[in-house]
This record gives C-alpha cells, sequence and structure tokens, in this order.
C-alpha cells in the first residue's frame, strides 16, 4: 500500500537531526550567503567592479612601450652639399653622397615612454572608473539585502506550508471523529443518511487540501534547500512582534537618504555628467612628456655594391596633440552624452518617486498589519469558543452535523490566515528595512527571536 504524502513527510521531519529542526532564520540566511548562485553571481561582479579604481590609478602613470620590427626592405639616399673630411684626405666642400639598398634585410627597434601631463578626457574617465567601483560597491550590498528578503521569504512560505499541513491534520482528525460517529448514529437510527454524505464529503475535501498542503510544503522546502545548500531544511513561524518602528516620515527620509536603487542611480547621473565632461573634451588639445629612442638598421646590395645604414634617434621632451577635425565624430558623440545624461537625471527622479511611494506603502502596510493580526487574534479565540460550543451542542442535539463541519472549516481558516498574518507582518518589516538600506544580520537575529521555539509538526493521534 502507498503512503499518504503527508506521512512521507512527516517520517522524513521525524529523521531529521535536532540541530536541523531547530534552524531559525539567521542561521538559514548564513547558509544561503555561501551557497546562493544568484549572489554568486554579484560577488563576482563585485570582484570584477573593484578592479576599476586600479584602472583609474593606472590612467595618470607613464605608459612605456617597446617596439621591434623586422623584414624586407629598399633604401635610396642622396646627399648634396655636404662638407666631407678625413684622415690623409684633407677637407672637402659640396661634396655628393648616395648609397642604394634594392632589397636587404631591416631592422627596427624603438622604446617609447608617454607621461600625460593635460588631459581633461583622461581625467573624466578615471573619475568615471571611480564612480565604476562605488556602483559595485552599491550593488553588492543591495544583492545582499536581496537575498535576505529572497531567504525570508522562502523561509516563511516553508513556515507556512507546514503550519497547512499541520492543521489541516487536526481537522483531517476532527472530521474523521465526526464521520465515525455519523456513521454510528445513522446505524442506531438517530441522524438521517444525509449526515453520513456530509461527513464523507467533508473529509475527502479536507484529505484532497492535506495531500496538496504536503505537496506544497515539499515544494518550499526544496526551494529553500537549493538556495541553501541544507538537506532537508525546516521553518518556523514567528510568534511575537517585533519592536516597533519610528514615523512614516522618519523612514521616507532614510530611504531617499540611502536607499540603494536610489544610490545607483546618483552614481549613474555622476557617470553620464562625466562621460559628457569627457566627451567635451575630446576636442581639447593635451600635453604629455615623452622620451623615445630608435635604432634603425638596414644592410644589403643596391647600385654600388654592399651597403649598410644605421639611424639612431633620441627624444625627451613635451608633445602638444591638437585635434583638428573628426568628420563631425565628436560633436555628435557629445550631443550623445547630454541625452544619456538627461536620461540618467529622469531615471533618478522616476526612482525617487517610487521608492518614495513603497516606503509609504510599506509603513502603512506595517500599521494595518498590526491591527489585523489584533482583529484574527480576537477571531480565533471566538472561532475556538465557537467550535466548542458547537461541538457541545451537538452531543446535546442542538446542533446539527453541517454546523460542526462549519465551525471545524472556520477555526482551521482562521488559525492559518492569522499565521499568514503574520509572516506577512514580518516581510513587511524587513521589506521597509531594506528600502531605507537598514537590512542587516541584526535584524534577522531580531526576527529570529520571534519565531517559535517549536517547529510546526502535527502532533501524533
Amino acid at each position: 500500500m502507498r503512503l499518504r504524502p503527508l506521512v512521507l513527510a512527516c517520517a522524513l521531519a521525524a529523521t531529521l537531526p535536532a540541530d536541523v529542526r531547530a534552524q531559525d532564520l539567521l542561521t538559514v540566511w548564513r547558509a544561503a550567503a555561501g551557497h546562493d548562485r544568484q549572489l554568486a553571481v554579484a560577488r563576482a561582479e563585485h570582484g570584477a567592479t573593484q578592479t576599476l579604481r586600479e584602472q583609474a590609478d593606472a590612467l595618470w602613470r607613464p605608459g612605456v612601450s617597446l617596439a621591434l620590427g623586422a623584414g624586407l626592405g629598399a633604401q635610396d639616399t642622396s646627399m648634396r652639399g655636404a662638407r666631407f673630411s678625413a684622415p690623409g684626405m684633407g677637407q672637402m666642400d659640396e661634396a655628393r653622397f648616395a648609397t642604394s639598398v634594392d632589397a636587404g634585410l631591416a631592422t627596427r627597434v624603438a622604446i617609447i615612454a608617454q607621461q600625460p601631463l593635460v588631459n581633461a578626457g583622461r581625467d573624466a574617465q578615471r573619475a568615471q572608473l571611480r564612480l565604476g567601483a562605488d556602483m559595485g560597491d552599491t550593488a553588492w550590498r543591495s544583492a545582499q539585502a536581496d537575498l535576505m528578503l529572497r531567504t525570508a521569504e522562502r523561509y516563511l512560505a516553508l513556515a507556512l506550508a507546514e503550519e497547512r499541513v499541520r492543521v489541516l491534520g487536526q481537522q483531517v482528525r476532527a472530521l474523521e471523529h465526526a464521520r465515525d460517529e455519523a456513521h454510528d448514529r445513522y446505524k442506531i437510527g438517530s441522524s438521517p443518511v444525509t449526515d453520513t454524505h456530509e461527513a464523507d464529503a467533508a473529509l475527502a475535501g479536507a484529505r484532497a487540501q492535506q495531500s496538496a498542503a504536503a505537496l506544497e510544503a515539499g515544494t518550499r522546502r526544496q526551494a529553500l534547500a537549493d538556495s541553501t545548500g541544507l538537506a532537508g531544511p525546516t521553518a518556523r513561524l514567528p510568534a511575537l512582534p517585533l519592536a516597533p518602528v519610528a514615523d512614516g516620515p522618519g523612514w521616507e527620509q532614510a530611504a531617499q537618504a540611502d536607499n540603494p536603487r536610489l544610490r545607483l542611480s546618483m552614481q549613474a547621473v555622476a557617470v553620464a555628467e562625466q562621460k559628457l565632461r569627457q566627451q567635451g573634451a575630446a576636442g581639447r588639445a593635451t600635453v604629455d612628456l615623452v622620451a623615445q629612442a630608435s635604432h634603425d638598421r638596414i644592410a644589403g646590395h643596391g647600385d654600388f655594391g654592399s651597403a649598410r645604414n644605421r639611424n639612431l634617434n633620441a627624444m625627451v621632451g613635451v608633445q602638444l596633440n591638437i585635434p583638428i577635425y573628426a568628420g563631425g565624430m565628436i560633436q555628435a558623440q557629445e550631443r550623445e552624452a547630454a541625452e544619456r545624461l538627461a536620461k540618467a537625471r529622469a531615471e533618478l527622479d522616476l526612482a525617487r518617486e517610487e521608492v518614495g511611494q513603497q516606503t509609504r506603502s510599506a509603513w502603512q502596510g506595517l500599521q494595518t498589519g498590526a491591527e489585523r493580526i489584533a482583529a484574527l487574534q480576537q477571531a480565533q479565540t471566538a472561532s475556538s469558543a465557537r467550535l466548542d460550543a458547537t461541538r457541545l451542542g451537538r452531543e446535546v442535539g442542538d446542533r446539527t452535523l453541517l454546523d460542526v463541519l462549519g465551525a471545524e472549516n472556520d477555526h482551521a481558516q482562521t488559525v492559518l490566515a492569522l499565521a499568514q498574518a503574520r509572516a506577512d507582518q514580518v516581510l513587511t518589516r524587513l521589506r521597509l528595512a531594506a528600502l531605507a538600506d537598514r537590512l542587516d544580520e541584526d535584524l534577522l537575529a531580531q526576527v529570529s527571536a520571534t519565531l517559535n521555539t517549536e517547529v510546526a509538526q502535527e502532533p501524533k493521534p
């Protein structure tokens, strides 16, 4: 006989060691930080952006290059009006010299060192690189906060799924008892046959929900396991409220000052400004300190027999570079940079508006969430009392089986609604903290302190 999914899930949970069953949100987050694939991508990207600072510093350091060349060459030289002198030959003015190499071996060795002195475009490029590294830091911090939120969502989704399994298990046992009672009463003639049909239908529906809940719990557990690397993680629901938060305007000011998305948008505006500055400087003169030396040699046969020529050149000085004409490319690129700056500023304004709306919505959600939890706590107390009264009324004949089934279902739904509200309240609190860049391990530790001390498990019958 095949076991029902719930039995398999409970059997798996029973085999887990105590430390696994006692996992809290902070423990699960730390496991996710070292295992999550998406965070690994962000970590690698952050490492890459840190090299931008080194690139920025290197822009204003001297560059040295060595050029080596060899090949088949030809050279004809002539000189007139030269003064010639040699030992034993005296001096001759208006001398003529000629050399010729038709196909000889030509070699060249040159070394050049160059140090920028005045270069506005390079200065703007350095600023862009440093801003890019700063954006990498912001994106990395944002990626960590995003993982904290994803981990909390997966953790509480698993806790809710396990709570649903537990509550539905209790409901199934209660309905099994009601079903047996209905059949017994029908056998002795004290209840109509419709009671047995209603009890059977209610039990079948509850068992179907129970199987679906067990399947969902398994899916949620696997999602958390994939993200954290933990084998068979188990979650707990919050039982206590978090500490109250400051007023809404304070949170909105904090979000406008520290929100990662806003910080990235502001850094993007700064990068666009430097890009415009770089393009504007492309048509300006630059000054470099240059030192270079070269050795050129060619040897072979020509019109006058064997010949060999060698030239040595060296120079140290200042080089002025003046762009004259680039076909309109510089002006077009400058206009493009100006438009991209306007786009970056518009995106910053949009981000400010959306972050403000999200912060106000999250803070208001906390206020209404607290009221909802208080109302559901009262509703749970009332539904529990109603269930007890309905069961008693059924025993004395004042309530029908349908009344009992309705009370059982209402109580189960109220318990699950309260669990959902508490989980939503925690997630809203974490999202509000993330909007103001205040989501960290300290807050996760506070959440962990509010969790139930026991994992939601179906009690033994």
